[in-house]
């Protein structure tokens, strides 16, 4: 007997130590910015993810790096894909093929959130340890969810500023204005985000999200029709803008990273999905989807127009951001910048609330801090420095993002998910879908490992002129 009863004794710790556990999950569930709110509509998935996807790199998209005379003869004039041009277009096919394929790899995403019932994988690290076990999953997502996202918004900071720079320059054209270096726009850029960036939830930032979503459309339809209007420049060149065989390659391979970089939606779409009701008579799968083909329809209209257009009117001479190539109408380029800056407030938002929970995560899990307003406001605010910092010291707009888009959009956004979808659902060996899966995996492997080549040439070109903080 008094065995028994030490083994029911032993059996109950364990049990009150178990639901002790289980309560204080559920408790840092409910405060943790991801899963605290979960009534979000599916106009929130749209929108969510119109500001993730479109951003810096709709402004980068009519770039002079279609052209392969380099790489091979057949390819040639691949530049020249608009218009009476078409014809002769592999290079738009490079875009439209992006387009398709992340578009099926974020079915895939919304389709794993509840792969098992009654379970939601309400973060990509949580979706890639159920695929891969917990210690690989965890060490496979979270080293290129971060550097997606921390990129991003270094590259955002860069892009606030810049735009900032530029609508002042445009409306100021007086002799007496002062010319204020890159490095103090940025400053004023990050400064509203020490604020935004205490918001608790994801929910809590749908309004910012939406002015957001909206202004990617306006700045977007402002670059194509104000190019459009200017016309075809008279000094127009549509060939590569190196004279090398060396310089064509890796303008190509960067430029294959800024496509990448324009579609991020993959990095946030589960934390985007986690804010979503559902039931088992309403999966959130449904409302989110309806939203992403809502967001994604957006996506086109910004992108093709502005890509296509915009390269038609300037050539090789347009500018890593097409804004910054345009000069009139002056009120129309300024108010273009300042939509540019409202979406790019909204897009590091976005972005940084997965990067904040994972913060608050570990300080509660493995440091043992106790949630609370202070975790939030030193952490949070000293991310908001850290990407300010790093945005000031190195704002090569163009270099970053074809880096980052090649070295870390490439895993999360095209291949990732396939291999997350065979090791889950093991499609038949040569169907549709195992097809489907190994082509994404090839053609993203191929961008992972030669588009970062290019970028880091730009970078270390730029980086020879560049004065710290000039």
């Amino acid at each position: 007997m008094a065995e028994i009863r030490e083994e029911g004794a032993t059996t109950g710790v364990i049990d009150d130590n178990t639901i002790d556990k289980e309560r204080r999950e559920k408790e840092l569930e409910a405060w943790l910015p991801i899963t605290s709110s979960r009534n979000a509509k599916w106009w929130y998935s749209a929108f969510h993810n119109v500001t993730a996807i479109v951003g810096a790199g709709v402004l980068s998209l009519p770039m002079p790096w279609l052209n392969l005379d380099g790489i091979s003869r057949v390819l040639y004039r691949m530049h020249c894909f608009c218009f009476g041009y078409l014809k002769r277009g592999p290079g738009v096919v490079v875009l439209v093929l992006s387009w398709i394929i992340t578009l099926y790899t974020l079915w895939q995403m919304v389709e794993m959130h509840e792969s098992v019932p009654g379970k939601r994988f309400d973060r990509y690290h949580e979706l890639s340890q159920h695929a891969f076990g917990e210690k690989l999953g965890l060490y496979i997502v979270i080293p290129q969810q971060l550097m997606v996202q921390v990129g991003v918004n270094i590259v955002y900071m860069v892009t606030g500023g810049r735009s900032l720079q530029k609508a002042y320059n445009t409306l100021c054209t007086s002799s007496g204005c002062k010319d204020i270096r890159l490095t103090y726009w940025i400053m004023i850029f990050a400064a509203p985000h020490f604020v935004l960036s205490q918001l608790p939830n994801f929910n809590s930032i749908w309004v910012i999200s939406l002015a957001a979503a909206v202004m990617s459309l306006s700045y977007s339809t402002i670059a194509w029709i104000a190019s459009a209007h200017k016309g075809i420049q008279p000094d127009v060149h549509y060939g590569p803008k190196s004279s090398t065989t060396t310089g064509m390659v890796f303008d190509f391979l960067s430029a294959l990273g800024n496509v990448a970089f324009a579609y991020a939606g993959h990095n946030v779409v589960l934390e985007i999905q986690a804010t979503i009701p559902s039931t088992p008579e309403t999966p959130s799968k449904k409302p989110m989807w309806r939203g992403v083909k809502v967001a994604y329809f957006i996506v086109a209209a910004c992108y093709f127009p502005v890509a296509l257009i915009g390269y038609r009117m300037f050539g090789n001479n347009v500018q890593d951001n097409v804004l910054v190539s345009l000069e009139k109408p002056e009120w129309l380029i300024a108010a273009a910048n300042l939509f540019v800056l409202i979406h790019v407030v909204g897009s590091y938002q976005v972005f940084a609330v997965p990067v904040f929970d994972m913060m608050e995560t570990f300080m509660v899990k493995k440091m043992q801090f106790k949630p609370g307003l202070r975790i939030r406001l030193i952490g949070r605010s000293l991310y908001v420095g850290l990407t300010m910092f790093l945005g000031m010291t190195f704002p090569f707009f163009g270099g970053l993002l074809g880096f980052f888009g090649g070295f870390a959009f490439a895993p999360t956004t095209y291949f990732l998910p396939c291999i997350i979808w065979l090791a889950i659902f093991k499609p038949k060996r040569f169907s549709f879908s195992w097809f489907m899966n190994w082509i994404c995996i090839v053609l993203g492997v191929l961008l992972m490992v030669l588009s970062p080549i290019g970028a880091l040439r730009d970078i270390i070109i730029q980086a020879k002129s560049y004065k710290f903080y000039s």
